[in-house]
């Protein structure tokens, strides 16, 4: 069987080797590409140039020759269209959306970036009422709405409160992200344990293939394209539609915090929250690690506000590295009545250190959008715009003691300054097999998140963390830890494969050479390349 696969793996790649990865695009060829590509606008703006060539990593540049502004669908599959009419010679295509990506991943070097960002805006302007209104289906058993793949978040959940007091069931921390970018990778948060990610809520997607073809693809319907897209990392075509699973939204939050010194009593109430199921569970269940004497300092404990004060006087005795759960319990004014006995009991069966459980309680929305006001706040400081070397790990829930001892208590030590360390579970189950996301062979695993930023003059500068960075993935391959990474961040052909493994790999090839034959989108993932692929993009450092 593994010689089968190897062997099939060996005739795609020979196939796309054979039809040639794309080659920068030439000046010449620009002019005549701007009269191929629908009613979109191809510029080559200094201003939106350099704003292509740069991500929230902040570490790599990549300038591209055009960045490209399409009013809606039909625009984005004019342009692969013409780029896939060069042949053999191809076009560097990649999609943009709100530019959160870590490490140059939507940046394409002397090819075309497509501006997600604006698509259904403009095409609004064209036809009154043209964005689509939340939906009922009885056949889902659920509300749905249908939105453009460069839309934010934020506004999809402003859009759907409008209109009928509604919200996806799926989020990720930081609602600044857009539609596409979240179903190309999963789409995460605390919420995950219970609804499944983002992708796991997706009912259907409009994706403009590698050719130019416009393909609706869902469950039933070209299901290898719709699961495969779904966490596919951009390389199997531009996202332009998702239908998006809604539920009744809650008015408020009741946000909970509390601190432990043990690790192992922290992840045993994890893992036992996250194994609850009906009324009697928490609706949102993460946590993060932080050193005792930052807690304070640490900008995700902005909830220990000056509205909001707290005693410490009990973490005296504690020193190095501590841990906090963070969960939520969603109410209305129907249920407002009975949370403090629902939260109360829930809380009975915990063991965090005694006087440290924090509560505040405020609106559904503002909630949801915690992490945007850290982020005003930080803007204003300046320390918003800075590199961020982040680090997104999958780790199977048998070896997680073993990477707190190694990792938090080892590599980092009392080093837990410069930006939040998340580390919650999840469960498998919740998540469908048959998308490209890759997750440890494990029901229960966590989430580790190192999101840090360098910060000028900060205490680890740039190099200092991508060096931990490296220690920490080196300590996971020499242990045999079997993690994965969550934004995969690989740097070669063989590192991917080894990421996929054999089966899958030979499905994600697969689908690669039949909807991007020639290998021109989202090129900046690193997945597919040769020596006929330009220099890489620049590396910068903080100095």
């Amino acid at each position: 069987m593994a010689r089968c696969l190897v062997f099939m793996v060996f005739q795609i790649y020979c196939l796309i080797s054979t039809v040639g990865l794309p080659l920068p695009l030439d000046p010449a060829e620009l002019l005549q590409l701007r009269g191929d590509v629908g009613g979109g606008r191809l510029s080559v703006d200094p201003a939106d140039l350099r704003e292509a060539s740069a991500d929230f990593g902040g570490f790599t540049r990549a300038e591209p020759l055009a960045v490209y502004h399409p009013r809606g669908a039909g625009d984005v599959a004019a342009l692969l269209r013409a780029a896939y009419s060069r042949g053999g010679g191809g076009l560097r295509v990649s999609a943009r959306g709100h530019g959160h990506s870590i490490s140059g991943q939507a940046q394409v070097p002397g090819g075309v970036v497509v501006d997600m960002s604006h698509g259904w805006r403009a095409d609004q302007d064209r036809r009154k009422h043209a964005r689509a209104l939340p939906v009922y289906s009885p056949a889902l058993g659920g509300h749905y709405v249908d939105v453009w793949g460069g839309e934010l978040w934020i506004d999809v959940l402003n859009w759907t409160l409008a209109h009928g007091g509604l919200a996806p069931r799926s989020w990720t921390d930081y609602l600044y992200l857009s539609v596409g970018g979240t179903l190309s990778n999963a789409g995460i948060s605390g919420q995950a344990f219970h609804h499944g990610p983002q992708i796991s809520n997706a009912y259907e997607l409009d994706i403009v293939t590698g050719k130019g073809e416009t393909v609706t693809c869902s469950e039933t319907t070209n299901p290898g394209l719709f699961f495969g897209a779904l966490g596919g990392l951009g390389q199997f075509g531009i996202i332009t539609r998702a239908r998006v699973a809604l539920e009744p939204a809650p008015r408020k939050v009741r946000w909970i915090r509390a601190l432990y010194s043990n690790f192992t009593e922290f992840t045993a109430d994890q893992e036992r929250l996250i194994s609850q199921h009906g009324g009697r569970r928490f609706d949102y269940v993460e946590g993060f690690v932080v050193a005792a004497e930052g807690l304070i300092n640490n900008w995700r404990s902005s909830f220990f506000s000056p509205q909001n004060p707290v005693k410490l006087s009990s973490l005296k005795q504690h020193t190095g590295v501590l841990y906090c759960l963070e969960v939520t319990k969603n109410y209305d004014e129907s249920t407002a009545a009975a949370v403090d006995q629902e939260v109360d009991a829930l809380l009975g069966d915990l063991n965090f250190l005694p006087g440290t459980v924090f509560t505040t309680d405020l609106p559904y929305v503002d909630f949801l959008d915690r992490v945007h006001k850290a982020e005003l706040k930080l803007r204003g400081k300046g320390m918003w715009e800075v590199p961020h070397p982040w680090l997104n790990l999958f780790v199977p829930a048998s070896r997680i003691a073993d990477f707190d001892r190694a990792v938090f208590r080892g590599i980092l030590g009392s080093r837990t300054s410069g930006g939040p360390i998340l580390i919650y579970p999840m469960n498998k189950h919740k998540w469908d097999p048959r998308s490209s996301v890759v997750t440890p062979d494990e029901e229960v695993f966590y989430l580790v998140a190192f999101l840090r930023s360098a910060l000028p003059g900060g205490a680890q500068s740039l190099e200092d963390l991508a060096r931990q960075n490296r220690q920490i993935l080196d300590f996971c391959a020499q242990a045999g830890i079997g993690a994965k990474q969550y934004l995969p961040n690989h740097k070669s052909q063989p590192d991917w494969e080894a990421h996929f493994g054999p089966a899958r790999w030979a499905r994600f090839a697969s689908l690669k050479a039949e909807f991007d034959p020639r290998a021109m989108l989202a090129t900046g993932q690193g997945i597919f390349r040769s020596p006929a692929d330009s220099a890489p993009p620049l590396l910068l450092s903080d100095s």
